[in-house]
């Protein structure tokens, strides 16, 4: 391999890493932010993970909340859109970014999609006992 491609390839990995540090950064502190808001609709909202494009124009924010179905989640997503800026302005106070993304909220559809993956195999399971 010559030292241009693997001097590439590096360059890809950092950018991949910090990339990946900087969603659990941003994950970290909308988390943190959501514990001083005090709207009740956010009480058992858990942060699952943040995924931003390299070129920061979007970071998406998915999130589960206990005890919600899929139709309850879609609708805490206008939850957090009310406190949206409130959510970027903490990013931005507590990061040295040259801009904060904006942020965009969704339901977490893997943790729901494992979760009821878990269960069929459960039912499979107890029909073959």
């Amino acid at each position: 391999m010559s030292s241009r491609r693997r001097h590439s390839q590096n360059k890809k990995d950092f950018g991949a890493q910090r990339t990946s540090k900087l969603n659990e950064l941003l994950r970290e502190i909308i988390a943190e932010e959501l514990t001083k808001i005090a709207d009740g609709r956010l009480e058992w909202v858990s942060v699952t993970h943040v995924q931003t494009d390299r070129s920061l124009d979007r970071a998406v924010v998915s999130f589960t909340a206990a005890l919600l179905d899929a139709d309850e989640e879609a609708e805490l997503a206008q939850v957090f859109e009310e406190h949206r800026k409130r959510l970027q302005g903490a990013i931005g106070r507590q990061t040295h970014l040259r801009r904060t993304p904006p942020l965009h909220f969704q339901p977490d559809a893997q943790l729901r999609e494992a979760s009821r993956i878990e269960d069929i195999l459960r039912s499979v399971s107890s029909e073959e006992e």
